[in-house]
Formats: structure tokens, sequence, C-alpha cells
């Protein structure tokens, strides 16, 4: 099909295209839409394919005939459009509320209206300085490896000092949910008073610690979910009894445990294939790690207040459609994913949000790269994209990708490719032993909780005293 396309940039995220098909083309639609009509439906009288066009007019209407031939017009030229100017809509490209009829004999003009990313800037366009654990194992990661082989060896006893819960304690409670909380009810459960734990809200832990064994009392928090940009507070209440103070039990690490436990003569063999183990893994991980950093780095530089709502809704179904596979796979459905930890449907799609508006920030950040660099997608490198997938007849599937305007998304792929390429290449990188320095920022909190516990157990024995 012969088309003209202009194009003005009248919003930053809106293009506007004046399209003119020419008259060749729009007769050829006319006479396709008679001859689908004529096939479709059996006129009396008249063999199914020869019913003249009067005939077709007079019970169909010429203006209904014109009306598909326009639509199906419109349907040819939306892909063509899209992939001569190379744009990824946001959003179905719109005609109008009423786009004029083709006509017989005349060229066709309409205005097509496209929702676009916006064109972004970054702050600068040097590659960033990422922080990345060392590629050899050090010893806090083998430390913290063989604890976690150790906490499989641990069991815990009744602790009978008279001494109230600290953070860093195990107890077994009983909940009783009042509002909002049946999700963490039960008899004797047995809970870490660790702050950021796993389905333990910190507000519950904070309540528990202070408490005596047979000790009852009233714990009451509140939590903030963000839905379409409104931010809702959510009240949670449960009765908490403290049955009992649980002491870890944890056996030395000592060549007798690594033999018998673990399958080797001497620790310091254990600690030579968890040294082993670890570097194999980070062969694995740490490529994807930087690109992942490097990725989000230059997602920060991005200038933009505020992101297109509908673009951000295609990242959020994107991002829900990849995590709904992944708990398919692995046999769960999302209300089996939403109970097991204890959340709300709405603090999951917060969630869902604060993530999509992450990736949806470095996505144009990388367009924007890409644009400054001069990054092309040539159709060398889209055949490349094609044959990767496992295309048998990549000729028919390249016509098809074009026929069906999905090629300039393969191209905005490859540019952002060749972007992450460009970062993981030239970024700088600092070796951080991650894992030392967690372990250092967890004891200096949990330090200065004790000691806040501690200073208002003081306060209340010096209140009562008063």
């Amino acid at each position: 099909m012969k088309i003209t396309v202009t194009t003005e940039r009248p919003e930053a995220d809106k293009i506007v295209a004046q399209i003119t098909v020419a008259a060749a083309d729009v007769k050829k639609a006319i006479d396709n839409t008679y001859k689908d009509i004529a096939h479709r439906y059996n006129f009396q009288g008249f063999r199914r394919g020869r019913t003249p066009r009067p005939v077709i007019d007079g019970i169909i209407g010429q203006q209904s005939v014109l009306a598909q031939a326009t639509n199906d017009l419109l349907n040819e030229v939306q892909p063509q459009v899209l992939d001569d100017l190379d744009i990824v809509a946001m959003d179905a490209p719109s005609f109008g509320d009423e786009p004029a009829l083709v006509e017989q004999g005349k060229d066709y003009q309409v205005e097509m209206t496209i929702l676009v990313m916006p064109e972004c800037e970054l702050e600068d366009y040097d590659a960033p300085s990422i922080n990345m654990p060392p590629q050899e194992a050090t010893e806090a990661e083998i430390d913290q490896q063989i604890n976690q082989l150790l906490a499989y060896q641990t069991t815990f006893e009744d602790d009978d000092t008279d001494r109230a819960a600290e953070l860093g304690d195990v107890v077994s409670v009983d909940i009783a949910d009042k509002e909002g909380a049946g999700h963490l009810a039960g008899k004797n459960r047995t809970l870490s008073l660790n702050l950021g734990g796993a389905g333990v809200p910190e507000q519950l832990v904070e309540g528990i610690v202070g408490m005596k064994a047979g000790e009852t009392k009233d714990i009451t928090w509140t939590q903030s979910a963000t839905h379409n940009d409104e931010t809702i507070e959510h009240t949670f209440s449960v009765d908490v009894t403290l049955n009992s103070l649980k002491k870890a039990v944890t056996p030395e690490l000592t060549d007798e445990l690594a033999q018998n436990s673990f399958g080797f003569d001497t620790v310091a063999e254990l600690r030579d294939a968890v040294k082993e183990e670890i570097e194999e893994d980070k062969t694995r991980s740490l490529p994807r790690l930087k690109e992942d950093r490097a990725v989000e780095a230059m997602g920060e530089k991005l200038i933009l207040q505020e992101l297109p709502e509908p673009y951000l809704n295609q990242v959020m179904n994107e991002l829900a459609n990849e995590f709904l596979q992944q708990l398919q796979g692995q046999g769960m459905s999302l209300d089996m994913y939403l109970g097991a930890r204890g959340m709300k449907t709405e603090d999951f799609l917060s969630d869902l949000r604060l993530q999509a508006t992450d990736r949806a920030r470095q996505s144009l950040a990388l367009d924007a790269l890409a644009k400054k660099l001069e990054f092309v997608a040539t159709e060398a490198d889209v055949i490349a994209e094609i044959t990767k997938a496992g295309v048998e007849d990549v000729k028919a599937m390249l016509k098809q990708l074009k026929d069906e305007g999905r090629l300039p998304a393969i191209r905005e792929a490859i540019r952002r490719s060749k972007a992450v390429d460009w970062l993981v290449e030239n970024a700088s990188v600092n070796e951080v032993d991650e894992v030392a320095e967690r372990r250092e920022m967890a004891e200096k909190a949990a330090a200065a909780a004790s000691e806040e516990v501690e200073d208002a157990a003081e306060a209340e024995v010096t209140e009562a005293a008063e």
C-alpha cells in the first residue's frame, strides 16, 4: 500500500500523523470489501460471490459497505504507519470518533493520534560507578553460608529465666485476631523477634519485646498502602499471649560435626567446599547483578517528574504476567502466594506499582542513552533476534512482524540491549564485602534497639517508683 505520512508532536507523549492513502489503494480496499460481502452472504437469486454491487448497495447499504472498507483500510494502515515511523505505541492509536469514509476514485486522508513514550534526558550520560561483591568468596560470605548450614542443626529449648523478651529471641505465643490479622492467628506459634523478618510485622515484634511468659497484651498497628495514587491506611489488632521464651542451641562446628553432618573430614575442608560453591555461583550471578545495578544507576539519572499513566500501566501488566507465569511454574496461584505471606491484594498491587515505576524509568533511561550514543537496530540485528528465538522461516516471520506493526518494539529492545551492553562494559566497579557490611549494620541496629528497650524498661520502673 502506498501512503504518505507527515507528523507533528504537540505534546511530549503524543504524535499526530497526517496520512494520505493513494486513490488506487482506496479502490482496492473498496473492491475487496464488495468481494468479501458477496462471498460471506447468500443473496437470493445470485450465486455466492456473484452478487452485483447495486444489489449489495440496495440490501446492505452503500454507506455500510464504505464504512467496512474504511475500517479495513485503517486496520491495514495502522501497522504500516507504526513501522514507517518506527514508533512503539503506549496504547491503541486513535483515528478520532468518526473518521471520514473512503470514496471511490479519491485519495483518502485521515489523522492518526499515537500515544508514545516521552523523549527524556538524563542528568548526565557518563557510565555509572557501582558497588559489586568481589569475585572471590570472602570470609564473611563463607561464615554466612556455614551459619545457614548450622541453622539446620539448631534446636530450641525453653528458657526458664524470668526475663522479658528481647530482640533476637525466639518465642512461643498464642495470637488471637481482633481485626484484619487472621493470617497471623494461631496457638503455640514460634516467632523470631527480628526486625525486618519475613511474614512478621515489625510492629508486632516491637509489641512482643518486653513481655514476660504468661503475659497477654493487645497490640494494634497500621500499615499504609498506595493504590491508584491514593494512600490507604489498614489497621491490624491482635491479642498476644507469651507462652515461653526459647533459646536457640546451635552445635559448635567441629571436625566431628563436619564429618557426621556434612560429609567432610575437617572444618577446613568444609570451608573450602563452601568457598568453591560460592565462587561458582558468583560466576553465574555476578554478570547479571552488574547489569541490573548499572541499569538501576542510570534510571536514577532520568529527568522526568511523572511517568505517563498508560505506559506505567503497560509495564505493570508486563510485570504481573511475568510474576503469574512464575507462580504457575511453581504450581501456585496468586491467592495461595498472598495467603502464605499474609499479604493483602492492595499491598501486592502497591508493591507491583513501585516495581513498575522503577522498570519504566530505567527503560526510558536506556532509550535516552541509546539515542545519545546513536545506537541503531539494523535489519541484520532484527534477523539475528528472530533467529535466536529458534524461528525456522525467518523471512516469513519478518514479514508477519512488519504487517502486524511489531517490528518497532523489537528494534526498541535491540537498542536498549546495546545500551545495557555499553553500560556493563564501561561502568566502574567498587568491590565491597556487602555481607560483612550488612552483618555489621545488623549488629549495630540490634544493639541500638536493645538499648532502647532497656531505657524504656528503666523509665517504666522509675515512673512506677515515683
